[in-house]
């Protein structure tokens, strides 16, 4: 394995985590446009964080310990699709629901778990 290969696998699924907490955050700023008094939308938006603020905590365990980060990203896009599948929509809106968070969270997942197989190569100095 390259010194550049062994860079990627590690850093890839850290940055693409931060941009996935990202992605799941920005749906929270829909509460600045609702009309409500400052401790409302404050509340509403504290709320509408937990799960970037979760998905946050995993990333941090992930950091350290690969084999945690790909359970508990697994198990965060299972409970996200799980979810989805009991809401009374469209197959089409559900689809493209689950494919826009679950899916990165299973890629995620997948990665994190190639990192922890690989681990032996990725930290021999």
């Amino acid at each position: 394995m390259t010194q550049l290969s062994k860079r990627a696998l590690f850093w890839t699924p850290r940055a693409l985590s931060i941009a996935f907490i990202a992605f799941v955050g920005s749906f929270a700023l829909d509460v600045f446009g609702e009309g409500r008094d400052f401790s409302t939308t404050v509340l509403a938006l504290v709320i509408h964080l937990i799960p970037a603020l979760i998905l946050s905590a995993i990333l941090i365990l992930a950091w350290r310990w690969e084999w945690i980060g790909a359970v508990l990203y697994a198990a965060a896009g299972a409970v996200y699709v799980v979810t989805v599948l009991q809401r009374q929509i469209s197959p089409g809106v559900r689809l493209t629901w689950i494919l826009a968070i679950a899916g990165p969270a299973f890629l995620l997942a997948i990665m994190f778990l190639a990192g922890w197989l690989k681990r032996g190569e990725l930290h021999a100095r």
